[in-house]
C-alpha cells in the first residue's frame, strides 16, 4: 500500500516537471523543453502502468521500451540543439 502511495507520488512528480518544462517553452519557444516535457510524461506513464496494472513481472519488459524511448528523446533534442547552434 505505501509503495502505491509512493509510486503515485513519483507519477505526479513526473507530470509536474513536465509542466515544468512547458512553462519554459511557453516563454522561449525552445523545441529543447518540449523535448523534456514529452519524455517526463512518457517516464510518468511508463511508471503508472507499472503501479497501476497487474502486468506479471515477465511481461513488462515492453514497458521498458517506454522509458528507453523518453531517454532516447531527450539525448535526440539535445544533439540536434548542440547542432544548430555550430
Amino acid at each position: 500500500m505505501l509503495s502505491d502511495f509512493l509510486s503515485g507520488a513519483i507519477v505526479i512528480g513526473f507530470v509536474i516537471a513536465g509542466l515544468f518544462f512547458l512553462r519554459f517553452w511557453k516563454r522561449t519557444r525552445e523545441n529543447l523543453f518540449v523535448a523534456f516535457a514529452l519524455a517526463f510524461w512518457l517516464l510518468g506513464l511508463t511508471q503508472a502502468l507499472l503501479t497501476f496494472t497487474d502486468i506479471p513481472v515477465e511481461e513488462r519488459s515492453w514497458l521498458y521500451l517506454l522509458r528507453l524511448s523518453a531517454f532516447l528523446l531527450i539525448l535526440g533534442s539535445i544533439w540536434v540543439k548542440n547542432r544548430r547552434t555550430h
